[in-house]
């Protein structure tokens, strides 16, 4: 398996924690950030828009999603711009659908050509690539982000639906592929070798990047060691 610095696929930090986010920021194999209400909320974030704000004094030179909460069309192309002029390295990540599955694709045409830097997200199928791609700006950057693991988590191989994503972005080279809600570190080098353009990661999957390339018979023995150590932690007996 390949050494972390020899992937082409950016890693991007996936999480809501300040803290957590600012070390994943200061490491230099993580090249962008994301994070979304769901995420927010589990952190404790009170006020949405002081959060957002008070981090992006501190991340200013790596991108950084922050996504609408509206469920209609005008009040999201509100929060989309107000969000987008919190920072020049913001994207502003909107759901493919609203919660009714009207698609938004015309709000995206507008914010993307209104010069928004847009991550179309939630993404499931390759019929939403293909429209979200359509509608992003050519002269803007953008990204489509497919929820490869949730896809997963149904049964259906990523690998191949994120392969076709990425032959349909390619007339427009400033639209990049997210592989989004990876379940594992295995899905990382899954992104690079289809050739997604970037994947993200909770610090859960993080924390595991340091296991890339050791030996399995090493941790294999580390394992057989953990399950002796917590076996007379707990004082179990037979």
């Amino acid at each position: 398996m390949s050494r972390i610095d020899a992937l082409q696929v950016k890693i991007f930090a996936d999480g809501a924690d300040r803290t957590t986010m600012l070390e994943m920021y200061a490491r230099p194999y993580i090249k962008g950030l994301t994070t979304n209400p769901t995420l927010m909320r589990r952190a404790g974030i009170a006020n949405y828009a002081a959060f957002a704000r008070e981090i992006l004094t501190e991340i200013r030179d790596k991108p950084l999603s922050f996504e609408v909460f509206a469920d209609e069309f005008p009040e999201m192309e509100r929060q989309a711009q107000q969000i987008a002029a919190w920072a020049d390295n913001v994207y502003v990540k909107i759901p493919v659908t609203n919660t009714r599955g009207d698609p938004c694709y015309a709000l995206v045409r507008r914010l993307a050509h209104s010069g928004v830097k847009i991550n179309v997200t939630a993404i499931m199928t390759l019929a939403q690539v293909r429209d979200a791609a359509a509608v992003l700006n050519p002269e803007v950057p953008g990204y489509v982000s497919i929820l490869a693991g949730r896809l997963a988590d149904t049964g259906v191989d990523p690998v191949p639906v994120m392969a076709a994503a990425v032959q349909l972005l390619k007339p427009n080279p400033k639209a990049e592929l997210i592989w989004a809600s990876p379940r594992e570190v295995l899905n990382i080098f899954q992104a690079d070798s289809v050739g997604c353009h970037i994947v993200t990661a909770t610090p859960d999957i993080l924390a595991k990047l340091s296991l890339i390339g050791l030996d399995p018979g090493e941790y294999s023995l580390d394992t057989i060691r953990m399950f002796y150590r917590d076996a007379l932690a707990a004082g179990y007996s037979l």
